[in-house]
Parts: structure tokens; sequence; C-alpha cells
């Protein structure tokens, strides 16, 4: 297994294991001990310590964890978006991939679809239908 599916699997089955109700049970249950903990250190700086560098520890690890998990899903999303637009007829296979154009390029798009969707209601403010697939300048 080569490091980036190690990764990947890993970051998986970390990801589904944190999100479970008994691992923030669990966090609630450690936090609550380390309170109750504190009168035998008299809440010293140490006992303080421990908390402030276990949480930083957590939280540095889970941002790897959770844009991996993130990035996987949204990569995923964005090519079953890209096969409905392909296997719908009439859709405009420009749109296809548009999450790897600059900004200013998906502005443009938006906007013309902005346009698309005022029209639309201002039909069916009139009674009209809106299910037509109008041409735009989509290009």
């Amino acid at each position: 297994m080569n490091s980036q599916t190690w990764y990947a699997h890993f970051t998986k089955n970390f990801a589904k294991l944190t999100g479970k109700s008994i691992t923030f049970i669990l966090a609630i249950t450690m936090i609550l001990i380390w309170l109750l903990s504190g009168p035998f250190f008299d809440f010293s700086n140490t006992w303080q310590l421990v908390i402030n560098t276990t949480t930083t520890i957590i939280t540095f690890m889970m941002v790897f964890v959770i844009q991996n998990t993130q990035n996987r899903d949204t990569e995923a999303m964005q090519v079953k978006l890209d096969e409905l637009i392909r296997a719908t007829q009439g859709a405009h296979n420009a749109l296809l991939d548009l999450e790897e154009l600059e900004e200013d390029q998906i502005d443009i798009f938006r906007e013309e679809y902005e346009v698309l969707a005022r029209e639309a209601r201002a039909a069916l403010e009139e009674g009209e239908l809106d299910t037509n697939t109008p041409e735009s300048t989509v290009h």
C-alpha cells in the first residue's frame, strides 16, 4: 500500500471514528476528569498546560484529517455533477470541470445563470412555466 493510499485510508477511518457520538462523549469525559483533577494538582500551571497541549495537538491533527476528508468529498461530488451535466441532453458541457477555472471566468458563468434565474422567476410571476431549456450565452 503506497503512502497516498495509506493516508487516505487512515483519514477516512479516523474521520468516521471521530465523528461518532461516543468520541464526543469520551472527549467530554476527558475534560470532566481534567476539571475534577484540578484540586489535586492545586490548579497549577502544569495542570493547565496538560489540557492546553493535548487540545492543541488534537486540533492540529484534526485540521489535516478534516481537510483531507473535505477534499475527497468535494472531488467526488464534482465528478458526480460533471457526469450529470455530461449525461443531460441540452446541458452545457462548458460547465464540466468548472471548479478548475479562474474566479473571474466562474463569475461570468454565474452572472449568466443569475440572469436566467431572474427571467424564470419573472415568467413564473406571469403564470408561465420555467421548465424550458433556454439557450444562454454560456460559452
